[in-house]
């Protein structure tokens, strides 16, 4: 049973949608707009942070937060802003108990694959370099987002480094072959148009194979990786390829679990502030991350 309040958000996002024929400006300018027009969570503290390698904003609503989130924005590869991300990274600290730092990477198609993957890993090791403990970090991203927060991990466990304590992925873009059913069952069953994933997929991979693990983590060794939240919709284009990324997980031994949500949409954790179901998606994703950062960071303290 949805909530009445779907079929306003539903509209809301139908109205705001992102044309196929959209150049890459508009498409980054509708969601920039999209997003300065809904309610913002109030109380949010922010810090600009500008470095060498790393853009973006400390996020926090107040308070002590032991722990630390390492946000990652959604946008197709291409758009999206840690400003127009402010509202859910901050209902996110809010859930989970922590401050985020919430990055702005390079974006396609002028820094295509895997520029933006790149940014993530030296924002992670800048906290790092900082003296932040990684089993009282969290990765979260969303659709994009959770795409290079997959990533992220993989090309961190690759290396070497200390991996984060769990990690978050709402919605993730994680298959650039674009050949799920759900993706090819035709615009209407979602707020987002198949033929604007696909052109977002063609912008990111600029001619690279869409098979590489670092592009499409579902054909990637996951072993290793931290516990994984997967979130989805039951109606989203990119339904399938959470469930594929949630299966390998498992199948590789990841303590991952994966919550698909009855008749929800692409992003609608972005109407938190009026959605029931959004909120209680970011307060699944919060008790989430208590549960596997705060007992890990103490037990290392």
């Amino acid at each position: 049973m949805t909530s009445p309040q779907l079929a306003d958000a539903l509209e809301f996002m139908r109205r705001n949608a992102v044309p196929v024929t959209a150049t890459v400006p508009e498409r980054r300018d509708i969601l920039e707009a999209r997003a300065r027009a809904l309610p913002m969570l109030p109380g949010i503290c922010i810090e600009t942070l500008v470095e060498q390698d790393v853009r973006g904003e400390w996020v926090s609503t107040g308070g002590a937060a032991d722990l630390v989130m390492l946000f990652i924005h959604g946008g197709g590869y291409v758009a999206g802003t840690a400003e127009g991300s402010r509202d859910l990274v901050a209902r996110l600290c809010a859930a989970c108990g922590a401050r985020a730092l919430s990055i702005d990477y390079r974006l396609a198609p002028e820094s295509p694959f895997p520029a933006g993957i790149e940014d993530c890993v030296k924002a992670y090791r800048w906290l790092l370099a900082r003296g932040v403990d990684p089993r009282g970090i969290s990765l979260a991203g969303a659709s994009s987002g959770g795409g290079l927060v997959a990533a992220t991990l993989i090309a961190l466990r690759d290396a070497g480094d200390p991996l984060p304590g769990c990690a978050a992925l709402i919605s993730p873009f994680v298959d650039m072959t674009v050949c799920t059913e759900s993706l090819n069952r035709g615009p209407g069953s979602d707020v987002m148009d198949p033929g604007v994933i696909r052109s977002f997929a063609r912008y990111y991979l600029n001619g690279q194979d869409a098979r590489q693990p670092l592009a499409s983590p579902v054909f990637a060794d996951l072993r290793g990786l931290p516990p994984l939240l997967i979130q989805v919709g039951s109606v989203e284009v990119l339904r399938d390829e959470a469930r594929a990324l949630a299966a390998r997980a498992v199948e590789s031994g990841v303590r991952a679990t994966l919550t698909e949500w009855e008749s929800m949409f692409h992003g609608w954790h972005a109407f938190a502030a009026t959605l029931p179901e959004g909120a209680e998606a970011i307060a699944e994703i919060g008790s989430f991350i208590r549960a596997h950062c705060t007992a890990r960071s103490r037990a290392g303290r």
